[in-house]
């Protein structure tokens, strides 16, 4: 309800109405069932708009980083997240990233919309990166459509590191679904999770237009935190 009540009658016309993003493809969204919308990852405002152009609730696993911290600023970013929706995971990988693996099986089992960042991160420089392989084996897991979706200009209204957004239109571009049920049983395979995690990527690459680097974001940010160093 807390949800319900934020996006269809607090927040979301409120940013509707000030940002007016374009939507492309919408009609491929299942109207039911579980599926997974796999998106590009531009700013931090990608997990706010999304869901509030789907009509059904999106669920998205955010890093446990958000819920946790302390004071007014802490409890206000809780609840922004837990009004969009969002569940905690531990990223820090091993245990944690199989217990993010379960929770995202978990939210689809039950049926609902997951998204995801094939990326892994934001992307530091607005390029796309190589998805990592956990979305293709949730996918293959769980047995359900995956939905490729770009999002457009949404990293020059957030820019990476800024703390207010900048008034202009912002775009989303929802693909056919892809279905993968040819890889039934696969999902140990890692030559085929890659192959699916490329195919999906391909796809949003077509979608946005964005240029595509082979390495990995994460990888990216690093190398120059270290630089700066």
């Amino acid at each position: 309800m807390f949800y319900w009540i934020m996006k269809n009658l607090v927040v979301g016309p409120i940013l509707l109405s000030i940002f007016r993003p374009w939507v492309v493809g919408l009609e491929h969204v299942p109207k039911e069932g579980a599926v997974v919308l796999a998106s590009n990852h531009l700013s931090f405002i990608d997990s706010i708009f999304l869901p509030l152009v789907v009509d059904r609730p999106v669920i998205f696993l955010a890093k446990s980083e958000y819920f946790t911290g302390k004071g007014l600023k802490g409890w206000a970013t809780r609840v922004f997240f837990q009004a969009a929706g969002q569940l905690p995971i531990d990223r820090s990988g091993g245990k944690a990233s199989e217990a993010s693996l379960e929770t995202g099986l978990r939210v689809l089992g039950e049926g609902h919309i997951l998204g995801i960042y094939p990326e892994g991160t934001r992307s530091p420089d607005a390029r796309l990166y190589r998805g990592r392989t956990g979305v293709a084996r949730m996918v293959l897991e769980a047995g359900v459509p995956v939905i490729p979706v770009a999002m457009i200009g949404t990293e020059r209204v957030m820019p990476i590191g800024t703390r207010l957004p900048k008034v202009r239109r912002i775009g989303l571009v929802f693909g056919e679904p892809l279905d993968f049920s040819r890889f039934e049983g696969l999902e140990g395979d890692r030559f085929v999770l890659r192959s699916v995690t490329d195919e999906l990527v391909y796809d949003l690459r077509e979608l946005s237009g964005q240029e595509y680097v082979d390495v990995y974001a994460s990888s990216v940010k690093e190398q120059r935190a270290t630089q700066s160093r």
